[in-house]
Parts: structure tokens; sequence; C-alpha cells
């Protein structure tokens, strides 16, 4: 199963949308998603405050960066999947 990491932040709404996306994009059974608020962690508010939000494949380290959409979601995890 392939783990990834949304960050953003509460009150993000670009965060909400791309969490929609998400959700209507992608089969929950081979994909874990989790969600990691930046602003519990110092070093992730430099690195994404004016990023996010920001899809993050654990195993790669790869990154979708928004503004993204269902085609470009579904690229993504291709791609990830071609690299395996």
């Amino acid at each position: 199963m392939r783990e990834l990491e949304l960050m953003g932040t509460v009150g993000c709404h670009l965060c909400d949308e791309a969490e929609s996306i998400i959700v209507k994009s992608v089969d929950m059974s081979k994909v874990a998603i989790y969600q990691v608020d930046i602003a519990d962690d110092d070093r992730l508010m430099e690195k994404y405050a004016v990023r996010i939000p920001v899809l993050v494949d654990l195993a790669s380290q790869r990154e979708l960066e928004w503004p993204f959409d269902h085609k470009e979601l579904e690229q993504f995890f291709s791609s990830l999947v071609a690299e395996v």
C-alpha cells in the first residue's frame, strides 16, 4: 500500500479543495493518505507555508503541488506506480 501525506493546515480552503479531489479520485484500498498540519512543526512550516496543499509520497518523497485536478492526481499516482 502506498503511503502519502497531505501537507496543509486548519482553515486552509485550498487544502479542503485538495482533500475533496483526493477523496473523489483515489482508491483508498490501495493508498493511505495522512493529513499533516504543518502548523505543528516548525520545519514543515518553513518548507510548506506558502506552498500548501502539497501531497507527498513517503517512499520517494515526490511531491504534487497545488493546484492539481483529478487528471493530474491520476498522472502523479501512475508515475509512482511506474517507479516500483
